[in-house]
């Protein structure tokens, strides 16, 4: 058996379908699983030893470069890639119109979400077979469904995310054990005060923890670095590849983040993982997985350093 897995981004909705694998992979161990996804996250499909093919797909800048010779010789070659292999089941479970026109392309019975379910109900008329999934289920549970549905099987257990992240030596980090802090995300209303940052940091390193802040772009190595100025010891990371951030989140001692793909990387990897949320509900979208993890906060709510303290205490001693 032969199945496409269509999850284009972003990285937190990425992260919340390498459960999907695991499944499949339990219930069909000869199964092979290819995963189409956008090419600035292919490296998550490749941290799970489940996935046989990465088909990247780049919808984000083609959209920007439309009208140049490149762009469409991209695409044809992304057209054959996604047409080279007949596949037994193609299933979409981002449920978006764009993701329904990728999977349409590929050779293989396409299966996705009703219209009463889909993220975007046009996308439905795009596959050959539709299961309606309830929309107050985590996009975990979700995604875990529909495929189960799709393959003929029932979802049991925890999800298992069954990423493995490779040994990368970083010759900046602190001795000793760290906590890894994640300040940045997609809009400014999801962060986390900065005093409450240096705040949690002075304690954690009274404690005899060294902090580790990674960022990408400007801004973020901005905060970054000043927060790092204001935690005694604190190591500002350098920019990493999500391979290398796997890998350094790996090896901490704990994460806290905020409402970030990279909070669902950590609780992927089973690292002791508080994720902040000071605009969003936690409860469709909160990390989820099979170590240790909390939500704190929500909707208006915002996290006191006392409470995310204390929320790490188990993974402490």
């Amino acid at each position: 058996m032969r199945i496409l897995l269509v999850k284009t981004s972003s990285l937190g909705d990425v992260i919340h379908n390498l459960p999907v694998v695991s499944d499949i992979k339990r219930h069909f161990p000869d199964a092979v699983v290819d995963w189409c996804v956008e090419e600035s996250f292919a490296a998550i499909p490749r941290l799970h030893p489940g996935v046989e093919e990465v088909i990247p797909v780049a919808v984000r800048r083609w959209r920007k470069a439309l009208f140049k010779a490149s762009t469409w010789q991209e695409i044809a070659t992304f057209r054959r890639q996604l047409q080279g292999n007949a596949y037994d089941a193609v299933i979409d479970t981002q449920g978006l119109l764009k993701s329904a026109l990728i999977a349409s392309r590929a050779r293989g019975p396409l299966s996705g979400y009703a219209a009463d379910s889909a993220r975007e109900p046009l996308a439905a008329r795009f596959y050959d077979r539709h299961f309606s999934v309830a929309t107050s289920e985590h996009a975990v549970a979700r995604n875990r469904q529909l495929t189960a549905a799709a393959l003929g099987y029932s979802v049991a257990g925890d999800a298992e995310y069954g990423i493995e992240a490779p040994a990368v030596s970083f010759g900046w980090l602190p001795a000793g054990p760290y906590v890894a802090f994640l300040t940045a995300t997609s809009r400014d209303d999801k962060l986390w005060p900065e005093p409450h940052w240096t705040t949690l940091g002075r304690q954690l390193q009274a404690l005899g923890y060294g902090i580790v802040l990674p960022a990408g772009n400007p801004v973020e190595r901005e905060r970054a670095a000043r927060l790092a100025a204001a935690i005694p010891g604190a190591v500002a990371a350098p920019s990493l590849s999500i391979t290398e951030l796997a890998s350094l989140l790996k090896g901490a001692q704990a994460v806290i983040g905020v409402d970030t793909g990279l909070s669902h990387l950590a609780v992927a990897l089973e690292t002791p993982t508080v994720a902040l949320y000071v605009a969003t509900d936690p409860g469709l979208t909160g990390v989820v997985g099979s170590g240790f993890y909390r939500n704190l906060g929500g909707k208006a709510q915002i996290p006191a350093p006392e409470a995310v303290l204390a929320a790490l205490q188990p993974v402490l001693a």
